[in-house]
């Protein structure tokens, strides 16, 4: 049998709830397998509440004793909660429950890693430590006491006395239940301090494991960086005596924002050049940002219900995704969010995962955390600063910072208060939050006596639960360039309302070739028939970088697409275009890498779908192997000397200038793999004085079949290192060919270090291999019958985990027929197994459509 039944929740069901809770008292008395959680909760009926019914949440709990007012009650215990009777004035709720943090594998509510006690909450996770309304429109001031062996005890806000064997903190800003945090355990800390804009100085910490102390300096700088960029550019600062950041091993989200106590997956924080890529560094400096900038979107201002999830998670996404622009390159930043969104976000919006920005309605909470809440919820809100400028959006968010402290908000409200800054009426812009999928949009061109016109067609396909869409609010930023190159219109939007609709430019000499959809200022797919010659041209001279990037990404797919379906040879002339790109020391050694990545075999699946031809997993990957090594031979003669040139001889730093330089040397050095067999990044990897280097190095090892020994050495070297191994078991299976990746996959799981309830062990194995498209889709479905396998075993433990890696399963309806069953009977496999969680369950029932 499953879990009971699901109940779907709707955001028009919304009611608040019937008291108001005046203050939270909360005491531990840690102990792994019987920590007891007691309560003492302020209570007062609501006044616009319109049900005054006293209901708690509450799952997993053992109810030692309840009292109202200091009276014995027996509550009506119900699976999801308690009911009780209760005064219509104001009272005080006490409750004892006992509760098992060491069997409490989900990793929600408070649980142990390593010997250390620590929280997750969001989205549903204090129901798990004590009976309470367990909703983010409820918020209040929290006062815990924790008592125990550990030497630290910490919780939100700022520390109000300690002792022998107990520590107290009260957090003076009221929030709802999913941002408590307590973390204690024997652990060590990496201090620092900043002084705000006003002059108050702030603790600064991070806490980890003792031996990890070595690997801090990096994410404290950026905690700093953050700080000091809140206040410059959004003027927000810090509003507690003390920030605490812990990092924990076991996790599995990222990081979690709670109130002045922020709980990183050890991946997230934890940097060392000897341990780590410019990747990781940079995605630290970034997931860092995210959760100190939640403080004010998200904390202060934070989500009336979770139907409400993308008003904190798009606005803070959209803002670490300014600072990394800031702090690094932002065309890099915007191009690389663009192929993430791409990867991620547009199959969610094309398949049946397909849902709002705003979902409707859900089953499970957790199973909306995705990329169309965080990253196509950024998009909207990039485009709303496009449309109205940048003083306009400066000036709406003081307003929304002002109106709306202190307060549980809706998406009507955050766009209320740009209508009030701007008075621009936003009613047809709200439809990116309540229409799901992604819009076409289709242009065609006009040229006559000067007069230059564009037409414009927008359409977005039909999604799950919605079968006809208005037309949306499109801005669409545009440049116009002479046939010698020069622009001769600079980059302007403009703003679509219409299904249809044109624009002109006038007193033009010569047609113009147009650069359309520039910094890819709108989340839809462009669908314009373009000449090889005008890409080509774009790749040459576009003065936008996107879309420099952009011509060069169609012209790769153009010739991929040629070789899968015509057996076409690569297309040199393209070849020689991106090869002047790639030689010009006047750019961005990043951008240069990026131009020299190919299209992901997934994203030439969809093309292929898209052009009505079905996808042959095995041919894209011999296609792309072929397009490599013919880019190898024609290029060899320079390959050597590129590559020595941006060598970086100076000491390792993770800042934008180095990373640049390493990411285009290691795009090269894939390149001169194909043509020495590996001895080049043989020397690399011997040489490498960090983990850029070395990874690199043995990334190309293991591709050209020359990597057993090097994978032998890591192992030996780095097998202490928890978070470098990851590394190690992801590039294995995600670097193996692809009719060997099921086989390599089953080795690492018999591994002694294979860990199914680390979620970074567990993702570096599963997920390397979902992404090794040809492996995972081996025409025998023994890619498809290992997962299935996997996600059953770990569904009793972790649900949330198993969920999300699900997922990889969402675009298995593009495939030939024989691949469709074999997935088809996986899924069903998942759906039939007994007890499956509620999280799988949905997320299953919702790809099998």
């Amino acid at each position: 049998m499953k879990d009971a039944a699901p109940k779907t929740i709707y955001l028009k069901d919304y009611t608040p709830f019937g008291y108001v809770v005046e203050s939270v008292h909360l005491t531990f008395l840690l102990a792994p397998t019987s920590t007891r959680v007691i309560s003492r909760i302020a209570f007062a009926p609501n006044p616009d509440a319109t049900d005054n019914t006293f209901f708690l949440h509450g799952e997993e709990l053992s109810l030692i004793w309840a009292k109202i007012d200091g009276q014995d009650v027996t509550p009506d215990l119900i699976d999801d909660g308690l009911r009780c009777s209760v005064p219509d004035t104001p009272f005080i709720w006490e409750a004892e429950v006992e509760i098992s943090p060491q069997t409490n594998t989900a990793l929600e509510g408070l649980y142990m890693s390593n010997g250390m006690y620590c929280t997750q909450c969001e989205a549903e996770g204090f129901r798990k430590i004590t009976y309470y309304p367990d909703r983010p429109d409820v918020m209040s001031t929290f006062t815990v006491r924790i008592e125990g062996e550990e030497k630290v005890k910490l919780s939100n806000g700022n520390p109000t006395g300690s002792g022998d064997g107990w520590a107290e903190w009260h957090d003076p800003w009221p929030k709802p239940a999913y941002l408590f945090a307590l973390v204690a355990g024997d652990l060590v800390n990496h201090p620092d301090r900043f002084t705000t804009l006003s002059g108050k100085d702030v603790e600064l910490n991070i806490w980890v494991r003792p031996g990890d102390e070595d690997k801090c300096a990096f994410g404290m700088e950026a905690l700093k960086k953050s700080m000091a960029w809140d206040e410059e550019v959004y003027g927000r600062e810090y509003d507690l005596d003390i920030f605490n950041i812990v990092a924990v091993d076991d996790f599995n989200m990222g990081a979690m924002e709670n109130k002045g106590l922020n709980v990183f997956n050890s991946s997230c924080v934890l940097a060392s050049p000897e341990t780590s890529t410019d990747m990781n560094f940079e995605r630290i400096e970034a997931i860092i940002a995210h959760e100190y900038f939640h403080n004010w979107t998200g904390n202060r201002i934070t989500c009336r219900d979770w139907f409400q999830l993308c008003l904190k998670e798009g606005l803070t996404v959209f803002r670490d995704a300014q600072f990394t622009a800031d702090m690094r390159s932002e065309p890099v930043k915007r191009i690389s969010d663009v192929i993430d969104l791409r990867a991620r976000q547009f199959p969610e919006d094309q398949g049946p995962l397909s849902h709002p920005v705003r979902p409707e309605s859900f089953q499970e909470i957790n199973n909306f955390y995705t990329a169309t809440i965080y990253e196509k919820g950024a998009e909207v809100i990039g485009m709303l600063k496009t449309l109205v400028g940048d003083d306009a959006y400066s000036h709406a968010l003081d307003l929304y910072f002002d109106r709306h402290d202190g307060q549980a908000c809706t998406i009507e409200d955050w766009l209320r208060v740009f209508e009030d800054a701007t008075g621009r009426d936003l009613a047809q812009f709200k439809l990116w939050y309540s229409q799901s999928g992604t819009p076409r949009v289709s242009v065609a061109e006009d040229w006559k006596d000067g007069v230059y016109t564009l037409t414009f067609k927008q359409h977005t396909p039909p999604t799950p639960g919605q079968g006809v869409k208005d037309p949306k609010v499109i801005p669409i930023a545009v440049g116009l360039l002479n046939p010698n190159g020069d622009e001769v219109v600079p980059t302007c939007v403009l703003e679509m309302t219409q299904t249809e609709q044109s624009f002109s430019f006038d007193g033009l000499a010569s047609k113009p070739v147009p650069s359309i959809l520039r910094g890819f200022s709108a989340p839809i797919v462009l669908d314009r028939e373009v000449s090889r010659e005008e890409r080509a041209f774009l790749l040459a001279h576009d003065t936008d970088a996107f879309n420099r990037w952009e011509a060069n990404r169609n012209l790769a797919r153009d010739c991929l697409v040629a070789m899968i379906r015509d057996g076409a040879g690569p297309d040199t002339a393209w070849l020689d275009g991106l090869e002047r790109v790639v030689r010009n020391d006047a750019l961005d050694p990043a951008f240069r890498a990026l131009m020299l990545s190919l299209p992901a075999q997934s994203e030439m699946a969809q093309v292929l779908f898209e052009m009505g031809t079905v996808p042959d997993p095995d041919a894209i990957w011999q296609a792309a192997d072929d397009l490599r090594g013919h880019m190898a031979e024609a290029w060899k003669d320079f390959l050597p000397d590129l590559r020595a040139s941006v060598a970086v001889g100076a000491p390792y730093k993770p800042d934008a200038e180095q990373t640049g330089k390493r990411s285009l040397g290691s795009a090269l050095l894939a390149l001169q793999t194909r043509l020495d067999g590996g001895a080049e990044a043989q020397s690399q990897y011997d040489t490498a004085d960090n983990m850029t280097l070395q990874l690199s190095a043995l990334s190309q090892l293991i591709s050209a079949g020359h990597g057993d020994a090097a994978v032998k050495a890591f192992e030996q070297q780095w097998k202490q290192d928890r978070l470098v191994m990851d590394k190690w078991f992801g590039l294995q299976v995600g670097m193996a060919k692809p009719d060997v990746a099921v086989d390599v996959a089953e080795g690492l799981v018999e591994h002694p270090a294979f860990d199914m309830g680390n979620p970074n062990r567990f993702r570096a194995v599963m997920g390397g291999f979902a992404m090794n498209h040809a492996g995972f889709h081996r025409k025998d479905g023994a890619g498809y019958s290992f997962l299935a396998d996997w996600l059953i075993k770990l569904d009793d433990k972790n649900p949330q985990t198993t969920a999300r890696m699900c997922s990889v399963f969402q675009t298995w309806k593009r495939y030939d027929a024989d691949r469709q069953s074999l997935i088809r009977a996986q899924l069903q496999r998942i759906k039939d197994k007994p007890k499956l969680s509620r999280d799988t369950d949905e997320m299953v029932s919702r790809i099998l459509g």
